[in-house]
């Protein structure tokens, strides 16, 4: 494939909400431009960008995937992006890397909730964007319904450039509102040219007349001139149009129909005419010092081949034929195949290999790439998503798109030996391609935890383990971290004394328990005074008590916030040694057991909730019913935020039902706050849970 200099490259990120049409578009417009011989279909798994099986078989898109074409001497990239809510979050980074958002809404449904959340996306990287109501060949499709809810979630400057002929099975062709013209489709989505219908005319003046007028605010010397003669002239309008599109004063919006292709070709026709190409922008701003190490002074670098090289890669794919391919977009410079470059992120150098452009999973060679185009590498050794990629003599840092927090955790575990030694490797694949995923290890319930957008996202992840890697995992809600602690102050009597015949075990202590503040922890004090215990010995008790605490007092989990006091003890010359002084200290800890009245401690979370607000009072019942304490609440845009504090075990099942008060447009994050008492009933259900599971061990032989 040939290079395209910038002003040549358009770079769509495509969103929208789930199931709105957004894959089957793209692929019609890839068989509309000759990108592809055959016309995908979303229906038979044939589709460009849906082409791993998970995606076919659940026919949803599951992560972003790339294709282009080339029409009128213009390079178009487009990045499918995820709409259902599983998913949602891997749209950010598409739209960090493209000049123009493509905001696919459903004819039939109009704007739905997961289409708000992406135009937020948009408003966070201030995309430009073009919205585009596709299936209106379908049931119930309502141009006029879509537009009306457009207007009413985002903004008057939503303005048709094509109305629709015909309606539902009848639709048949669009009327260009921008030079008032009108076509018809035929079934291989070739126009020709028709009348204006009469039926309708007053609306698509009332549309010309309101995208006249929106393009004459983007600009004040034309506000004035429509000011003086009341209208603009195409002379005016016409070259104005990109200008009003590219600084988010205007979003036109292209009535068709990814399944007969009516509308298409004018869809095209006006990206590659109006859509911002990379150097439209300002220059993007990265962050450079002396050694290059990205942690000091801020940089600017144009969309320019004759600036210095520099890319940012945006996404990274596991494929297991060609091993990882990072995507990246070219920012400043030009690159070619074998380049020697530098990835500031990692400190080191990388050698670019041959270069491509992807067509779903298929790998184009390119001889060049220059600024703003989108390419891909294959098989570099360290390179990951949010890497940064320059040349040495110019050292840049550009900032990584941050991911939300992981909605939901779940317990995995391998189903044999065989898995278990397979799952750390296959997980690591899986995790760089996927940066809304995590994987941790708990330290306290030694669990291995696959954290994600919600249970969907992490189930999607169980059955590529299975069917990519060979690895079966089972899943199961995550153990609540709970601990122990003290309430009461006792001072005991550790005597450990073992006599086998030859030389014996002697160890003997005094210690004062006492409860600490919460959070503070074990603190152990040392108040001998004289040599009742040798001073080589007295460590030897701390670590027995420590010890000890680990395994619980009353269900098994470690018992933390107490203080251990040691004021006396006795010894033998011969019989007393570390050891014995260590069984003492488990022992003296045995003993305060029965008199410091031990609770339990669960780990309460901070929770914010991001809802609409009509669904605050709710949501508000909600976390009341879960034991949660709201703490305030406040609007953020028209939305609101409710901040609680609620204990984990209460939370872990939170997303769905989430989505089931809000219609899935709610989001929430939470973090630990800090540790309080359980209840009396509910923690005696947590000892009888925990008496089932073993965790609560009798005295060992010492």
């Amino acid at each position: 494939m040939k290079a395209y200099p910038t002003d040549a490259i358009r770079n769509l990120a495509v969103i929208g909400h789930g199931d709105a049409g957004k894959t089957q578009l793209l692929s019609s417009l890839l068989y509309i431009a000759g990108a592809t011989p055959r016309w995908g279909h979303v229906d038979d798994g044939t589709t460009i960008t849906d082409y791993d099986e998970d995606s076919i078989a659940r026919r949803i898109t599951l992560n972003t995937a790339l294709a282009h074409l080339e029409s009128r001497d213009t390079k178009v990239n487009f990045i499918d992006t995820p709409g259902y809510v599983a998913f949602v979050a891997h749209a950010r980074p598409a739209l960090r890397v493209a000049d123009c958002a493509l905001v696919v809404v459903d004819g039939v449904n109009g704007v739905e909730v997961q289409t708000e959340k992406t135009w937020a996306y948009a408003n966070e990287f201030m995309v430009p964007r073009f919205m585009v109501v596709t299936k209106l060949d379908k049931e119930r499709a309502d141009f006029g319904h879509a537009l009306d809810t457009a207007r009413g979630t985002f903004s008057r400057a939503i303005v048709p450039f094509t109305l629709p002929i015909g309606k539902e099975r009848d639709f048949r062709g669009i009327v260009d509102v921008v030079h008032m013209k009108a076509y018809e489709f035929d079934e291989q989505g070739r126009a020709r040219p028709c009348e204006i219908p009469v039926d309708g005319r007053d609306v698509i003046n009332t549309e010309r007349e309101k995208l006249i007028e929106v393009v004459a605010e983007s600009d004040d010397a034309l506000l004035e001139k429509y000011f003086d003669q009341g209208t603009l002239e195409d002379a005016d309008l016409l070259p104005n149009i990109s200008r009003a599109i590219a600084s988010s004063r205007l979003c036109p919006v292209f009535a068709v129909s990814g399944t007969t292709l009516v509308g298409l070709q004018a869809l095209l026709d006006g990206i590659i005419d109006y859509a911002p190409a990379p150097n439209a922008h300002e220059a993007e701003r990265g962050r450079v010092t002396a050694d290059g190490d990205g942690a000091g002074q801020e940089l600017l670098r144009r969309y320019e081949s004759s600036e210095p090289f520099s890319a940012y890669v945006f996404r990274t794919i596991a494929d297991p034929f060609a091993g990882r391919i990072n995507v990246m977009k070219v920012i400043s410079g030009h690159v070619r195949p074998d380049a020697v470059v530098l990835n500031p992120t990692r400190s080191m150098q990388e050698k670019l290999a041959a270069l491509h452009s992807m067509q779903g999973k298929l790998l184009e060679k390119m001889d060049e790439a220059n600024a703003g185009d989108i390419v891909a590498c294959v098989k570099l050794r360290e390179t990951q998503t949010g890497d940064t990629l320059c040349d040495k003599a110019a050292p840049i840092v550009y900032d990584p798109v941050e991911y939300p927090e992981a909605a939901i955790a779940f317990a995995i575990e391998p189903k044999s030996r065989q898995d278990e030694e397979k799952i750390s490797v296959a997980l690591h694949k899986i995790l760089e391609e996927d940066q809304a995923l995590h994987f941790t290890r708990d330290a306290q319930t030694k669990e291995f935890l696959l954290s994600g957008s919600g249970q969907l996202h992490v189930e999607t992840v169980v059955e590529k383990l299975k069917k990519r890697y060979s690895v079966e995992v089972a899943l199961h809600p995550p153990k609540v971290p709970y601990k122990e602690t003290i309430t009461q102050r006792a001072e005991v009597q550790g005597r450990h004394k073992k006599q086998t015949g030859g030389r014996g075990q002697f160890g003997d202590c005094k210690v004062v328990f006492e409860p600490l503040p919460r959070g503070e922890g074990f603190k152990f004090e040392d108040k001998i005074f004289g040599g009742s215990v040798p001073q080589q010995f007295r460590p030897a008790i701390e670590k027995g008590i420590i010890e000890a605490a680990q395994g619980g007092a009353i269900a098994g989990y470690p018992l933390v916030d107490f203080k251990a006091v040691l004021i006396d003890g006795s010894y033998h010359t011969v019989d007393s040694d570390e050891h014995s002084f260590r069984a003492a200290g488990r022992k003296a800890f045995r003993a305060a057991i029965e008199k410091v009245k031990p609770t339990l401690l669960e780990p309460i979370m901070h929770v914010e909730v991001v809802a609409p607000q009509e669904a605050s009072g709710d949501i508000m019942g909600d976390l009341n019913s879960r034991r949660g304490r709201v703490q305030g609440m406040e609007m953020s845009g028209k939305n609101q935020v409710i901040k609680a504090q609620v204990p984990m075990s209460e939370m872990l099942n939170y997303q769905s039902t989430l989505n089931s008060i809000t219609a899935a447009r709610g989001t929430y994050h939470m973090e630990f706050s800090h540790y309080d008492p359980v209840p009396g009933q509910i923690a005696q259900k947590v000892v009888e849970q925990a008496r089932a599971e073993g965790r609560i061990r009798g005295e060992e032989e010492e």
